[in-house]
């Protein structure tokens, strides 16, 4: 597997990847990392996005989380848009460092989903004879979303 710019390859031997100190995040063939996000204070589920290696090079740099946009297919400041940055507190990487785990204190109106809610895990699946509904959990929304993101030019 060939690393991204500014990472080395993740090694071969399985010890050094799971055991070792250096961090060699393993990208899929589309190369992107799945990124885990949760908030810092009560650890909870914030989102869930995908890093390509300029975002995670930007985020390690910066300390403000940066994605890639799949849908835009794009680069993607975390609330720069919206006023609600996400700070990073700590990262982690699993095992085999496929995965990074970010723990951030956002900014703004403490709201990480572009519905304006705090989490963007607001709905509950709920299954009543074999059927799937969503239940809104009660989350308020912290902004109108269409008043922040009409500012967009």
């Amino acid at each position: 597997m060939t690393a991204p710019a500014g990472f080395a390859p993740p090694s071969a031997d399985k010890r050094e990847l799971e055991e070792g100190a250096a961090f060699t995040p393993r990208f899929g063939s589309d190369g992107l990392i799945t990124a885990v996000v949760t908030s810092a204070d009560d650890g909870g589920l914030l989102m869930v996005a995908h890093m390509n290696a300029e975002a995670l090079s930007l985020t390690l740099a910066t300390g403000v989380a940066h994605y890639w946009s799949r849908s835009r297919q794009s680069l993607w400041k975390k609330g720069e848009t919206s006023g609600n940055l996400q700070q990073v507190t700590e990262m982690r990487t699993d095992c085999d460092q496929d995965v990074v785990w970010l723990k951030v204190r956002v900014g703004g109106h403490d709201a990480t989903c572009h519905t304006g809610r705090h989490s963007c895990f607001y709905r509950i699946v709920a299954g009543e004879d074999g059927a799937a509904r969503l239940v809104d959990d009660g989350s308020r929304r912290q902004f109108d979303p269409a008043t922040v993101y009409s500012k967009q030019t």
